[in-house]
């Protein structure tokens, strides 16, 4: 059996950090969109004016506060998965952590493993390499 090789083809193995943030991109966007939706449902309409807004959240109780705080967490880190960088995100990061905490449990098993996946090689990548030992 002959194997041919494509231009561009992907090599075999795991993908990278960038592959698996390109993976995991899709289903954590849609499950901040899920959240979100879910969030939102649970508020009065909110205002789009800045001095209407400061009187909407002034008007809400301690939960609905949290929600809205939430609901501008979850905006943010959608946003930012889309080009928009989110406040506390570094610019060039293409899945941040609190994307992915966000998303936690509110997406199905192969794209948790994939989450799961996608923090051991960052661990990994930022693990500090141990100094080389002088050879006696």
């Amino acid at each position: 059996m002959t194997m041919t090789v494509t231009a561009g083809a992907a090599p075999y193995g795991p993908p990278g950090l960038a592959g698996l943030a390109e993976l995991l991109r899709g289903p954590v966007r849609a499950a901040l969109a899920a959240r979100t939706t879910a969030v939102r449902a649970g508020l009065p309409l909110r205002p789009v004016s800045a001095l209407d807004r400061f009187t909407w959240l002034r008007s809400l109780g301690p939960g609905q506060a949290r929600d809205a705080a939430l609901l501008d967490l979850l905006e943010a880190l959608a946003g930012h998965l889309t080009g928009r960088p989110a406040p506390g995100c570094a610019p060039d990061d293409p899945m941040p952590a609190a994307a992915l905490d966000a998303a936690d449990g509110f997406t199905d098993a192969p794209t948790a493993r994939l989450m799961a996946l996608y923090r051991a090689e960052r661990a990994a990548a930022n693990r500090p390499t141990p100094p080389a030992r002088p050879t006696p």
